[in-house]
């Protein structure tokens, strides 16, 4: 089955368009229909901005679309930076600035407190109106310093039980455990 994932974040579309071809899924990103434009992602949650993405490709192209919202929560913030992850340091805020920014409100917190999650809902959009959604979370810390020179965001700040943080596994191992790949993995189970 063709579907349209709804993204022009090329570093997400590298690790979904891999974990969605082992669903027996044929994937083009919105880069692939000239004129394509991102929605306004302004839902007060991860669901909601999902839909936002997946119906709005699946508008745009009239083909079945999937589409991802992920968010870091920080249990040391109230679950902060959240719905909010790619623009917690503002508007056209880059990777860099949102893990200074969450670092320097996490200063001075220990490490016993500074445990954290991914994550992620999957949304596949139909022509029919039927949706199906997948989720998946990874469980973690903030490190004191980013690590690792792999993945991209607050991958290296988030830091697993074993003590590495995701940018320093290869692509294949975080691919293998991350929140995206869980929810990935839970929302082609549900659309087989």
């Amino acid at each position: 089955m063709e579907f349209v994932l709804a993204t022009f974040n090329r570093d997400k579309a590298r690790e979904l368009v891999p974990l969605l071809a082992g669903a027996g899924v044929t994937l083009r990103t919105l880069a692939d229909f000239p004129g394509a434009t991102a929605p306004e992602e302004d839902a007060a949650t991860l669901l909601d901005n999902a839909r936002i993405k997946a119906r709005a490709a699946l508008a745009l192209t009239g083909l079945p679309s999937i589409a991802d919202d992920t968010g870091l929560e920080v249990d040391a913030l109230d679950g902060a930076p959240g719905v909010h992850s790619a623009r917690f340091a503002g508007p056209g805020a880059i990777y860099d600035d949102n893990v200074r920014l969450l670092l320097a409100r996490l200063a001075g917190v220990p490490g016993a407190r500074r445990t954290a999650r991914f994550r992620t809902v999957c949304v596949a959009a139909f022509p029919d109106g039927r949706e199906t959604i997948g989720e998946g979370t990874l469980e973690g810390r903030i490190a004191d310093a980013p690590r690792g020179n792999e993945g991209f965001g607050y991958d290296p700040v988030f830091e697993l039980h074993d003590g590495r943080t995701l940018a320093e596994l290869p692509a294949a191992e975080k691919n293998a455990i991350s929140h995206r790949s869980r929810a990935v993995h839970d929302l082609a189970e549900r659309l087989r």
